[in-house]
């Protein structure tokens, strides 16, 4: 039979990938649901048993977004189809049924062939994790992830999981609204110019990032490649939990990483050279410290107080016998704030003010999405975190920098 399938660039590239499970992440307009309505009909006539489910967050979208797209592009393979109940049967005796993720409970019971979830973002995770993942194990079916992302929930952690781990049964794939040769592009400069930045990111550029309060923006950041002359070294350490031995990394995925801050400080400010992060285990976490500080040589190093830096003291002290190099710590503490409000009068007014300077590194990326989803608690934020701890360590005088105004003191660098 002849469907006369014709795809975009971006959509060949998702039907001709061989995984099982496929994660979309697509900005608006880019063509996400024309795929998943010609995968729906060829899988469907693929199949010899077992279903073939269209899910959407309500049955209502799901009517709305990929009915009339199956009629369409399916209209010769189709034998009958029943709007009532949301099914269409095709030529072979394989129905297509179009459900709503709302209703979980009429979608138990059934052995899936093929899977399309529509929206993933707005769906809750327990409809794809108790109900739809075992439905497909009978059959070893395939499923399709797609959806414009909403900031940085269950779909961007499956988004993050199809695309960086090993997994041969998963990818992820992300375009954005460009990526749909048909639009006319003006159309979408024209949105772009009338939409708020936040906004063209998330439903055009298909952005996972979070909408956060804007503490810290892109302009106020100051890169520069040269160490300064003058100055001295800190080194801050926020600490990870350390996972039990034999973890998995799937149950770890999102759990804090370690990061160790190198700052240069003198009476300009900071230039951080480096952002050290990772998750690591005991001895690899010590050994990454002695290391910083071995070929820094800081004035002061800091660990942020608590179960992990007690437990990381051992290691680290044999660490420093082996090489017969030792140093102080010193403890950080939250000094009575919340995370937020340290963060804040740490890092904030330096930055506006231009007191922080970043050597241009790999590092950059991960720290600068972490500052600027700062405080979105599904972010990451253990390179902004152990930054702030500098403000602890760092011993600079600013004298002719202080005002006495109203019987407070007012440092105008940091800005408070």
């Amino acid at each position: 039979m002849d469907l006369n399938i014709s795809l975009l660039p971006w959509q060949q590239k998702v039907w001709d990938n061989k995984s099982r499970f496929k994660v979309v992440a697509a900005g608006r307009r880019t063509g996400k649901s024309r795929l998943a309505a010609y995968l729906l009909i060829v899988n469907a006539l693929q199949a010899d048993r077992g279903n073939v489910f269209y899910v959407a967050p309500t049955q209502g979208q799901a009517r709305d977004i990929m009915w009339n797209s199956l009629l369409e592009l399916g209209h010769g393979v189709i034998a009958s189809s029943h709007v009532n109940n949301m099914t269409i049967k095709l030529a072979n005796g394989a129905t297509i049924s179009l459900k709503g993720a709302d209703r979980p409970e009429t979608m138990r019971g059934v052995s899936l062939k093929y899977l399309v979830m529509d929206e993933f973002a707005d769906m809750k995770p327990e409809t794809w994790e108790l109900v739809l993942r075992p439905a497909l194990t009978d059959l070893k079916g395939s499923a399709l992830f797609i959806g414009t992302p909403i900031g940085r929930n269950h779909f961007y952690d499956l988004y993050l999981w199809a695309k960086k781990e090993s997994d041969p049964d998963w990818d992820g794939f992300h375009f954005t609204s460009y990526d749909n040769s048909l639009l006319d592009k003006n159309e979408i400069d024209a949105a772009k110019r009338s939409m708020s930045s936040y906004a063209f990111r998330q439903e055009f550029m298909a952005s996972f990032e979070a909408r956060g309060s804007e503490m810290f923006k892109e302009d106020w950041i100051k890169y520069e490649s040269e160490e300064p002359a003058d100055g001295d070294y800190y080194i801050s350490v926020d600490l990870a939990g350390f996972a039990e031995a034999g973890k998995s990394k799937r149950k770890s995925k999102n759990l804090d990483n370690t990061a160790i801050a190198v700052v240069k400080v003198n009476q300009e400010g900071w230039w951080v050279k480096q952002i050290i992060h990772g998750r690591w285990d005991l001895n690899e976490t010590a050994n990454k410290i002695f290391e910083a500080v071995k070929h820094h040589e800081p004035l002061s190093v800091g660990i942020e107080r608590g179960i992990a830096k007690q437990a990381v003291m051992s290691p680290l002290s044999d660490v420093m016998r082996r090489n017969n190099r030792y140093f102080r710590v010193e403890e950080l503490t939250h000094g009575n704030k919340n995370k937020t409000d340290r963060i804040m009068w740490a890092l904030q007014g330096r930055f506006e003010n231009g007191a922080i300077k970043i050597c241009p590194g790999e590092w950059n990326e991960v720290f600068l999405d972490e500052l600027f989803q700062f405080p979105d608690p599904l972010t990451h934020d253990d390179t902004v975190d152990a930054l702030a701890y500098i403000d602890q360590l760092a011993q600079v005088s600013y004298w002719d920098d202080y005002e006495l105004d109203d019987h407070e003191y007012v440092d105008t660098l940091v800005g408070y």
